[in-house]
């Protein structure tokens, strides 16, 4: 008699462990609505001030903290500083909230360590999307808004000093580095360069191994600040 083969069974993946940041109750039962309704998305914890949201993120180990700028006791910004530079929380990714009326703080937090950022009034799908693509290990860049704000604040913040470390950089490696810098995804350079897109994500990695950068975000700063690209580069 044949027995029916036994099933194994799929262990599911971790959900993606969420910290909300905020100072405004309102403001983190929306998100935390939203986000707890999907099942692969979990929030784990609530802060509304800074130094609880670096107090949470060190007993928590969440994978990505949604963090206000403007919030009592220790700002966002000083707080997203604290997190990214916390080796023991190398693990844990910052996106900034903020609104459409932006200031210096958002292009100081993405030099601070932040991945990206989502303004508070963006859609659901594109929130959820955001803390996926962060928790994987990218940074929330490709939007045309963060391309354009990036460019904006590093364009002001001050002149080009051009980083000994890209010497260190094959010109194939500048020239991914550049499509990087525009917010152009692995896919995208890819297209452009005639290349797979495994090959310009291996390319991207090497160069932020090269570079000793946390993440895509930190490459699109370093590309502007270095004057590799201007705004507009693209255009």
């Amino acid at each position: 008699m044949n027995q029916a083969p036994i099933q194994a069974s799929v262990r599911p993946p971790d959900p993606i462990r969420v910290l909300l940041a905020d100072d405004q109750t309102l403001v983190r039962a929306g998100f935390r609505s939203m986000l707890d309704d999907e099942d692969d998305i979990e929030v784990v914890g609530e802060a509304s001030d800074g130094e609880q949201a670096c107090a949470l993120a060190r007993q928590l180990r969440p994978d990505v903290v949604l963090m206000d700028i403007r919030m009592p006791v220790l700002d966002g910004l000083e707080a997203t500083a604290r997190i990214t530079a916390d080796p023991a929380l190398e693990g844990v990714r910052v996106v900034i909230l903020t609104t459409f009326d932006m200031d210096d703080y958002v292009y100081g937090a993405l030099r601070a360590g932040a991945s990206g950022f989502l303004v508070k009034d963006t859609e659901p799908m594109e929130l959820l999307h955001g803390v996926r693509v962060v928790a994987r290990g990218d940074a929330l860049i490709a939007p045309a808004v963060t391309r354009r704000l990036i460019a904006e604040f590093a364009g002001r913040s001050k002149q080009p000093d051009p980083s000994p470390r890209l010497n260190a950089l094959t010109e194939r490696e500048r020239e991914v580095m550049g499509l990087v810098g525009a917010g152009l995804s692995n896919d995208e350079i890819a297209q452009r360069l005639v290349l797979s897109p495994a090959t310009a994500k291996t390319h991207v990695s090497r160069i932020m191994t090269k570079l000793d950068v946390r993440d895509r975000a930190q490459l699109v700063i370093l590309a502007y600040e270095s004057g590799m690209i201007t705004p507009g580069w693209l255009a």
